[in-house]
Formats: C-alpha cells, sequence, structure tokens
C-alpha cells in the first residue's frame, strides 16, 4: 500500500499564492527506473540540464508550503493496466514534514553524510525515498565503460585512464556527460558479491577472468537505498561502511583485483521493532529522523484521498502536480550551486560547537552533519550565510541518536585507574641522592 506524508514547517505569510500553469506529465518523464543489481548500461552524452523554471515562488521553502495545503480536484479512474513505473509525487506526501525536509537536505547537500528514518511501518519511509526520482539532479559521469574520468589523469598520468579515453582526452574530447543521479536500491536479500562484485560468468564462459562491477560501484554519484537496513548480514554491513569511508573500494578474486568508486549518499530505513542497528553503521548516517503516524485526523483523510487518486488513475495525479516538481527540482539544482558559497560565522559555530560537548557527544560528525545541514539549508532559502534559527531547525536530526550510554559508563569504570595510574607516575623519573653526596652533607654539618 502507498503512503502519504509534506515537508518543512508551515511559514506564516501574507503572500497572495498564484499556481503556476500545469502542464501534462510527458511519457519520457515518467519512465524512470531503479536500479537493482543490474549492470548500469553505457549513456550517451546528454545535453545539459534544463534551466531553471520560472515560478512565483521565492524559494524551496515557499513552495514546498504551497504544495501541502493544495487540494485535489476529483480524478476520472484511468481504464487499462499501467505497465510504465510512476513513483509517488514526493510533494504529494502529506505530513511527516521532518522527513520531507532530511531528504530535500541531502540532495541539496551530499556532505550530509546519509540519512537515517527510523519508524513504524506504514508511515510513508520506503514510498518518500523512491519518490525523489523526478527530483534528482544532474551530475558529471563517465561515460567509459571503465569508469574513467579526468581527475585519474590529473592523479595518475595517461595510463590510469584505458587507450580509448587516453585518445579522447588528447583529443580535447569530454571523457565525462551530464546525467541524471539515480536512485540505486540493495535488496534486502543480496550476496556479499551481489554487494562489492565478483568474477563476470559470461567472461568465465570464454576462459577470460573479469570483476563484474557491483551494488556499491553501480551507486557511485548516486543515492544507495537499504531498506530494513538492521536487518543487513554483518558482512554486508561492514563493507558498505569501508565504502562510504574512503569513497572507494577494491575487489580481489583469485589473481585478479579491481578498484571502483564508491561515493554515495546512503539513504536508510528501518522498523525498530524488528531489531537494533550496529553502533558502527548508524554513526555513518548524519541524519537520524524519527518517523511517526500522522496524528490530526484531516492529515489522515487528505493521504487516503491523495492514495485514492493515485491508484485510481496515476498519470492524472501525478499531472497535477508536475508543474511544482519542475520547479522543486529546478530549486534544488540552484541552491546546489549556491551551498558551496555558504559560510558559517565563528560567532555562530563556536556556541554551537559547546552546546554538543555539554551534551556529552564525543563524535566529531555530530558538528560536520549539523554545520553541513545548516548550510544546506541556507542555500534552500536563498541565502550565503548561516543564522542561529538555521542550527535550530537541523538540530533534532543531526544530534539525536549519538550519545552512547556504555561508552559513559566504560569511561567512569576507567577514573579510578586513571588516578592510580596518574598518582605512581608523579615521583617516576626522579634520580635520587648519591650515597657520597649524603656523607659530604654530614661531614659540612
Amino acid at each position: 500500500m502507498v503512503e502519504c506524508g509534506a515537508l518543512a514547517p508551515r511559514i506564516e505569510t501574507e503572500t497572495a499564492w498564484q499556481s503556476p500553469h500545469r502542464e501534462e506529465i510527458s511519457s519520457q518523464r515518467l519512465a524512470t527506473t531503479c536500479l537493482i543489481m543490474t549492470e548500469p548500461e553505457l549513456t550517451e552524452p546528454q545535453s545539459e540540464p534544463k534551466e531553471r523554471v520560472a515560478h512565483s515562488f521565492r524559494n524551496l521553502r515557499e513552495l514546498v508550503d504551497f504544495v501541502a495545503g493544495k487540494s485535489l480536484p476529483p480524478l476520472t479512474p484511468e481504464e487499462g493496466r499501467v505497465t510504465e513505473q510512476m513513483p509517488f509525487p514526493f510533494l504529494a506526501i502529506v505530513g511527516q514534514q521532518e522527513m520531507k525536509l532530511a531528504l530535500l537536505l541531502g540532495l541539496i547537500n551530499p556532505n550530509i553524510g546519509g540519512i537515517l528514518l527510523i519508524g513504524p511501518r506504514g508511515t510513508a519511509k520506503t514510498t518518500a525515498v523512491r519518490s525523489l526520482l523526478d527530483l534528482l539532479p544532474h551530475v558529471e559521469r563517465s561515460t567509459c565503460p571503465y569508469g574513467c574520468l579526468p581527475e585519474d589523469i590529473e592523479t595518475g598520468g595517461i595510463s590510469a585512464v584505458c587507450p580509448d579515453c587516453a585518445k579522447k582526452y588528447g583529443e580535447g574530447q569530454p571523457l565525462t556527460a551530464p546525467d541524471a543521479v539515480r536512485l540505486i536500491e540493495l535488496p534486502l536479500n543480496a550476496r556479499l558479491e551481489d554487494v562489492v562484485g565478483g568474477i563476470d560468468e559470461r567472461a568465465a564462459v570464454h576462459e577470460r577472468m573479469r570483476v563484474r562491477r557491483g551494488i556499491l560501484a553501480q551507486a557511485d554519484r548516486n543515492l544507495l537505498y537499504i531498506d530494513e537496513i538492521n536487518l543487513l548480514g554483518d558482512d554486508i554491513v561492514d563493507s558498505i561502511l569501508d565504502a562510504a569511508a574512503q569513497g572507494s573500494y577494491t575487489v580481489r578474486r583469485g589473481p585478479i583485483a579491481a578498484t571502483y568508486r564508491s561515493r554515495f549518499l546512503l539513504i536508510g530505513s528501518m522498523n525498530p521493532e524488528e531489531g537494533r542497528l550496529r553502533p558502527q553503521i548508524l554513526d555513518r548516517f548524519g541524519l537520524r529522523v524519527i518517523v511517526r503516524g500522522l496524528e490530526a485526523p484531516s492529515e489522515r483523510l487528505e493521504a487516503y484521498r491523495r492514495v485514492q487518486a493515485y491508484l485510481s488513475n496515476p498519470r492524472q495525479m501525478i499531472g497535477q502536480f508536475s508543474a511544482e516538481m519542475e520547479a522543486a527540482a529546478s530549486e534544488i539544482h540552484s541552491a546546489r550551486e549556491r551551498v558551496k558559497k555558504v559560510l558559517i560565522p565563528d560567532k555562530i559555530a563556536n556556541p554551537a560547537i559547546g552546546l554538543v560537548q555539554r551534551m556529552g557527544i564525543d563524535s566529531l560528525r555530530a558538528e560536520i552533519t549539523w554545520f553541513e545541514s545548516a548550510r544546506a539549508y541556507a542555500a534552500a532559502d536563498d541565502r550565503d550565510e548561516v543564522n542561529p534559527d538555521d542550527l535550530k531547525i537541523v538540530a533534532p536530526m543531526a544530534l539525536r541518536l549519538r550519545r552512547s550510554q556504555f561508552m559513559n559508563e566504560y569511561f567512569k569504570g576507567q577514573v579510578g585507574e586513571e588516578e592510580e595510574l596518574s598518582s605512581l607516575l608523579t615521583g617516576f623519573g626522579r634520580r635520587p641522592a648519591s650515597k657520597k653526596l649524603a656523607k659530604r652533607a654530614s661531614k659540612k654539618r
């Protein structure tokens, strides 16, 4: 069942809203795909991303606030069977302000370090992640099957790329082309070889050795989504941790080895009833979102109406939000460029660091995530400097679930031993007076 939930805190304004003109969404835009354990096809160089769509909203917050209160007209049920994959519109999700805010901030600034959605079943966690397809920005991606990039030549010389790319580079041809960020899902039944890669069986038939790209390599510069992340095996979790921390990983299978990049934004979801998440992987998530069910009866009724409209005629329902979705994608693209220039003054950063210390949080990832989230929030609000309100809004998502009761008790237990060791070392290393010096001192007396 698809469920709904609408972003950020509602903004009190006196602006007379003008709804943008809605155009019928094209079938090409609806034909989005979610890659699951498949070998990525080579993409031809695409045209540059669309220019910013003109609309009457001043920033992304105002756009989301407007769509949150939008009502749908009656829709005509669609006859026939729909075979296209048409994700539920992200802006059509009712409620769940914190979850939607966290996902948007992750798209604007991947340096946040991952997003974890924690909540019971049926609270639109998976629906919200999959509905990001129409909002994903464009990045420069290699057009080579071996993943050759210009930075490979800058760091390792011309021999670091394949002969075809070396020839292109010498002729001044680009090695990359704009391509939309993709959503890569990691199935719960994935094996370790599916995740990191293994021997290509098709090449082995022809008596050749070749390493097949795994899901982590496919997720490079994409979004990696893991549902029920708390149920993954330890070996898979460890491989994801290493790849996320280093941005690359090496696969060794017998006499051959291959190194792949793995620069991705990790998004996970879990139900605490089904098991706890290992502390090692919990620490890798920058934002931690507590997703609760909708409490207001009016919101639950509106969620039902939007789901019913989507099930009866998904194409028409998506078309009702197409103009706003295009405007939101344009705003995200602008915010991604603007966030590079957003600064945090020392007069704001220093008190924030003091707050983290008073909370007893040891991990430095707390400040990193907090400040990067605030920068993304300021960029979404069309500003170049972070203010205290930005830090207040994103603080709960960045700082919760970071204190460790075990570590606090462990350090308390070490206090006695540390004091004893310090007292023993106080007189250690002092040379005692020799017997001759003691005799001379007695004669003088």
